[in-house]
């Protein structure tokens, strides 16, 4: 397919904007252009062809399944897309007067306190952008916490599993505190004995996802709950995996102080291609005074945005929160109503189900039944004829279906994270599995083609030694072939 500077032709142009009539302002000359930009010159039918090829060849959750294992990507109903565009919601500014924005911090309250009762605890900020930013102001909290205790400076530790997502060691050192890894055990909990002798005075909490990134619910969770809190240490909750549990079983109710909520996965949101998401973190009472300012509130017979929290951490980001996020998620909980537990007990079938059809012939790390995702192992086709968990990601592409997250969590070798998510119907769920039974004979019969999928991709298998030592990262132009104000001719890219 061609680049649309390829199709560019001097002259063209896809539409006209006529002339303002106003002053033209005077460009300084440290700012101002030599040349006119490089933009493609192209009539509108080839402009709108060439995007809408482009767009044919992208895959996300409107064109297929989506088996991504700990990212959620479900369907997001489009019911919740026409309410984020409602006039009153969508021409908002984050700088109305509260008197002209009554409907939007209802929903925000509302939807705080529908929060506070899937994670039985206390207040909630919706303020976080996403899990990432949910972590690191879990982590301020506890600094917070400790800091009015007097402990900031003991309280140094944050114990994280094996399991855990890449996100959380990452936001325990920007938080400025000091990991501590606990392993997991043989039925895929944490070693509660290896736990003991890591926590201790100087221990400020845990951060767990329960479900784990293995899929599987912790049979130990009171156990753990009982040590932490024995040392005085707090208790916070990765709610990446909320799907699994929700109107089944609370984190609050588990023991846990502080749980950030993946708004954009649980509760409808697209978040393909980098978002946007939204993260508001949830909190028992000792710690809400610590949360982000400002709060909404119920203020008489309206609502208000509440600076006045002297504890407060203070802003995490701009202005409230990500609005239209929490558009969706408010429609989508009102939807389920009492019966949200179904979402979550959907979520559980289905990846039983798959399991159940896969488990055969692939390697199983951990025998149990699974929450909302499982961890198969491609250990055995490595073993045996050489086909890697890669191998087989790259063969689920030539069957039309979006790989899972391979090679993760780290703990499992050649590890294959499968999440079907409560929307797909069992004929999509028989169609996935049929196409991983085919793959697993394939590995057996012909594994020399299988190292070569995808066959039938717009992009093929990459030479991926290559691009790590020759990374062509922008589409480069011929300076000299470039006639001043005309397109630039492409220079054709290194490694395809």
């Amino acid at each position: 397919m061609q680049l649309i500077f390829e199709k560019s032709r001097p002259g063209r142009r896809a539409g006209h904007v006529p002339a303002h009539g106003l002053p033209v302002p005077e460009v300084p000359a440290g700012l101002r252009r030599d040349e006119p930009p490089r933009l493609p010159e192209i009539a509108e039918p080839d402009l709108v062809r060439h995007f809408t090829k482009l767009s044919t060849r992208n895959f996300g959750i409107d064109t297929g399944f989506y088996p991504l294992g700990s990212c959620t990507m479900k369907h997001n109903p489009r019911v919740n897309e026409r309410f984020a565009v409602l006039p009153g919601f969508r021409d908002l500014h984050p700088l109305d007067e509260e008197s002209r924005t009554q409907g939007a911090l209802r929903l925000c309250f509302e939807l705080q306190e529908a929060l506070v009762e899937v994670t039985g605890l206390d207040a909630v900020s919706l303020q976080p952008a996403a899990g990432s930013q949910g972590e690191i102001t879990g982590l301020m909290l506890m600094r917070a916490y400790f800091a009015d205790r007097g402990e900031a400076e003991r309280r140094r530790k944050i114990v994280i599993p094996d399991t855990a997502h890449g996100t959380n060691p990452a936001s325990v050192t920007m938080a400025g505190y000091e990991l501590t890894n606990v392993q997991t055990d043989a039925r895929g909990n944490i070693d509660v004995d290896d736990l003991r002798g890591k926590v201790d005075e100087e221990t400020a909490g845990l951060m767990l996802t329960n479900p784990s990134t293995l899929g599987l619910f912790d049979e130990n969770i009171e156990q753990i709950s009982e040590i932490f809190r024995s040392a005085g240490a707090l208790m916070y909750y990765d709610g990446a995996n909320l799907n699994a549990v929700c109107g089944i079983s609370r984190p609050g109710d588990m023991g846990f102080d502080i749980v950030h909520i993946n708004l954009h996965k649980t509760f409808s949101q697209p978040h393909g291609g980098g978002g946007p998401g939204g993260g508001p973190i949830a909190v028992g009472e000792r710690l809400a005074p610590y949360l982000p300012v400002p709060a909404v509130v119920r203020e008489g017979d309206g609502y208000a945005l509440d600076y006045d929290r002297p504890k407060s951490i203070g802003k995490v980001r701009g202005f409230y929160g990500p609005f239209g996020v929490f558009v969706r998620s408010y429609a989508f909980i009102r939807a389920y109503g009492p019966q949200l537990r179904e979402m979550s007990e959907a979520a559980v079938l289905n990846a039983n189900y798959l399991l159940a059809l896969l488990r055969d012939a692939y390697e199983l790390p951990f025998d149990r039944l699974c929450m909302h995702e499982f961890v198969l192992s491609a250990r055995r086709q490595k073993r045996e004829h050489g086909v890697t968990a890669l191998d087989i990601a790259k063969g689920l592409m030539d069957h039309g279906f979006h790989p899972p997250t391979i090679y993760f969590p780290l703990i499992v070798p050649e590890a294959l994270m499968i999440e079907p998510t409560e929307t797909e119907t069992k004929e999509t769920l028989d169609t996935f599995a049929d196409a991983m039974l085919a793959i697993a004979r394939e590995a057996a019969e012909e594994p020399e083609l299988l190292k070569e999928a995808p066959h039938v991709r717009p992009v093929k298998r990459l030479d991926e030694v290559r691009a790590v030592k020759n990374p062509v990262v922008r589409y480069g132009f011929e300076e000299h072939e470039e006639p001043p104000g005309a397109p630039a001719e492409p220079r054709q890219l290194e490694a395809q």
